[in-house]
């Protein structure tokens, strides 16, 4: 997605250098197997961490691009695709995607705040991504928020994030992880992953320092 939109991003720039166009991204999303047992047509699949983790990776670059990218639509809400909420007659749940919009929307008409970041790479086979994927923003409080994904399944990775400029007196942060990638809620356990309160972090002499558990998303928020 990251290099799609660059790509677009680098067109738009040479026919609108003052972007005063937008770029719509249609539908995005994991599309994996229908569950057994149900219609083909109607992509029906269950919601698992990992597609937490891919929600939060898109969400950090379409934040990462919002000088482009006005509006992204997740592909389905409702029970088709990677859906928000999955129904079952007068049952609902909630599916870890939820949560990463939930934990996420602090980003809404904030302004978005550079990132430098360096991370190690997720390695497996011969193919490799960054590890971590974050955005951040400021909103009109002046709270900031950053938002952090660890994308390796298998190991907690602890990374620092220098303050500079600012003292913050109260730093609270949320996480969502799970016990296997493929964890997901059902109606018989509709809260197997669900948000917590995050506390891996600590702060010296200006110096964020964070644990991010293996496949997890934290969302921190700073105040003055």
């Amino acid at each position: 997605m990251d290099n799609i939109i660059k790509g677009h991003a680098a067109i738009m720039d040479r026919y609108d250098p003052e972007k005063t166009k937008g770029l719509v991204v249609d539908e995005w999303g994991n599309w994996f197997n229908v569950e057994p047992g149900t219609n083909p047509g109607f992509l029906y699949q269950q919601n698992t961490m990992r597609d937490a983790i891919t929600a939060a990776i898109h969400l950090n670059i379409f934040n990462q691009h919002a000088d482009r990218v006005k509006a992204a639509n997740l592909a389905q809400m409702i029970n088709v695709l990677q859906s928000v909420i999955l129904t079952r007659d007068d049952k609902i749940v909630l599916t870890p995607t939820f949560h990463v919009f939930r934990m996420f929307r602090v980003h809404q008409e904030a302004t978005l705040l550079n990132l430098d970041l360096r991370c190690e790479d997720y390695i497996f086979g011969n193919k490799k991504i960054p590890a971590i994927s974050a955005s951040a923003s400021v909103d009109k409080d002046g709270k900031v928020h950053i938002s952090l994904a660890n994308l390796n399944p298998n190991k907690s990775i602890t990374i620092t994030c220098p303050l500079i400029g600012n003292s913050f007196k109260n730093i609270t942060g949320e996480v969502l992880t799970a016990s296997q990638m493929n964890s997901y809620n059902s109606f018989e356990s509709p809260e197997t992953v669900k948000p917590a309160v995050f506390k891996g972090f600590s702060l010296k002499d200006g110096i964020l320092s964070i644990t991010m558990p293996s496949k997890s998303v934290v969302v921190f928020e700073l105040t003055k």
